[in-house]
């Protein structure tokens, strides 16, 4: 069961039809998590020793020795159906779920830390980069990327605690990941395609994308995809922020270096190892939204999908598709609307929570009197700094929090909107589903 508290977000609903509605919130939820599982995305693209991907077929047997690596929150799921289809040499796989293992004597798990790298993620990708030295022109690397691969495959050009603290303040300033995995790429010796160099056989990338649109080089930050972002961009958006003068200083010396060309740029397109490199998406965003409107029409519902490119301040957006919703008129006696990408949280109080739950939070007067159920959640289960995949809201929301003396004007000013939640037995518990592909939102009109 993915919702480990899904009896209580049922009965929540104050009125049977409520209920029903919760419900199937998160059956559809459901499917369209299951829809992007690791292990199935993989599994599905391979048969007889061959891969199918795209419109390529790649025969495995043309290869002398098999190697694997894999750094993500879906890396444990994706590593498994490879070991369940192919004989691999050896490998190195860097989760982010502690309670997770790679049970094969040829495979070495490390669990890193997301969203901010620890010493576990510096030791995996050294790791990673003996196994990668190993690998001879006859051989075959498949790399699996997923989300949170920039914070669990880390091997930087700065110290550690300079690092986490950048990266702390990274996320905490809305800037966007393409943004953020910009600066992370010029402070590694591994992202931005330098893994790819290091490699000298031919390579073969795995990815389930957890970024709008898709954009290769910035997933994971791009380990084994040419890198078009430069050191002075990456300065730019420390500027843009207005981060630059509270940098530590180890990272401000390595952008101005990389910038006089004292530190080599990251790898680019015209790299000629490029030309024995192949990615492949295998699950995104628009795949679970895609799943999540095929239950909808089995249980009855008239579907619209929004979009699957979402993004923008998180409750800022959510006032737009709660609007969208109440200003559509249909003949239908119920609608879901759908939408998936990664909307930012410009923090500036001192809660709990992420960007599921701040988007939720923002429409719970919206929604005051009205026939509208709004959900928001997390694939990877995991909301901002929260034990939370997101939450859940419906007409008779706000009426609970001013029962229970909540007002959601000032848990929203201090960016609290988990304990709002909580408080309401409305957040999503599901722990770390193993896959990452953004974020789902469904907001259901009756």
């Amino acid at each position: 069961m993915l919702f480990k508290n899904r009896e209580q977000i049922i009965n929540n609903g104050q009125t049977d039809e409520l209920k029903k509605i919760r419900k199937e919130t998160l059956d559809i939820l459901t499917s369209a998590s299951n829809t992007v599982d690791p292990y199935n995305a993989v599994k599905t693209k391979i048969k007889d020793n061959q891969f199918f991907l795209d419109a390529d077929i790649i025969d495995i047997s043309n290869f002398k020795n098999i190697y694997l690596v894999g750094f993500g929150k879906a890396s444990i799921g994706m590593a498994n159906a490879i070991l369940d289809s192919i004989e691999i040499k050896k490998g190195v796989v860097i989760t982010n779920d502690a309670d997770s293992k790679i049970k094969n004597n040829f495979i070495t798990t490390i669990h890193g830390s997301h969203p901010i790298p620890n010493k576990n993620s510096m030791i995996g990708a050294e790791k990673i980069l003996e196994l990668v030295k190993e690998c001879k022109e006859e051989d075959l690397l498949i790399v699996l990327i997923s989300g949170g691969g920039s914070s669990l495959f880390c091997k930087p050009r700065v110290g550690l605690e300079d690092l986490q603290l950048t990266t702390n303040l990274l996320l905490r300033s809305g800037a966007n990941i393409n943004e953020i995995n910009t600066i992370r790429k010029h402070l590694s010796f591994v992202k931005g395609g330098q893994l790819a160099k290091a490699a000298k056989c031919t390579t073969i990338s795995l990815i389930i994308s957890d970024i709008v649109g898709d954009p290769l080089e910035f997933i994971a930050s791009g380990p084994t995809y040419p890198d078009s972002t430069t050191y002075d961009g990456a300065k730019k958006i420390f500027e843009k922020y207005e981060l630059w003068d509270k940098t530590p200083i180890s990272i401000k010396e390595t952008i101005q270096n990389g910038i006089k060309g004292d530190i080599p740029e990251t790898a680019k397109n015209d790299d000629p190892v490029f030309k024995n490199v192949y990615n492949y998406i295998i699950a995104n965003n628009k795949i679970a939204c895609k799943a999540a409107e095929n239950k909808a029409k089995e249980l009855g519902y008239q579907t619209m999908i929004l979009t699957t490119s979402l993004d923008g301040e998180a409750k800022e957006v959510s006032k737009f598709l709660v609007d969208r919703a109440l200003n559509y008129t249909s003949d239908a006696k119920k609608i879901v609307f759908i939408s998936g990408g990664e909307t930012t949280v410009n923090i500036r109080g001192h809660g709990k929570g992420g960007r599921n739950q701040e988007m939720v939070l923002s429409s719970v007067e919206k929604l005051a009197g009205k026939n509208i159920v709004f959900a928001s959640f997390a694939t990877d289960g995991i909301d901002g700094d929260s034990d939370s995949a997101g939450a859940i809201a419906d007409t008779f929301s706000l009426n609970r929090a001013i029962d229970n003396n909540l007002k959601p004007e000032i848990f929203l000013d201090e960016n609290n909107s988990y304990d709002f939640f909580k408080k309401l037995d409305d957040i999503f518990l599901t722990g770390p589903t193993g896959t990452n592909v953004m974020d789902l939102q469904l907001i259901i009109k009756i």
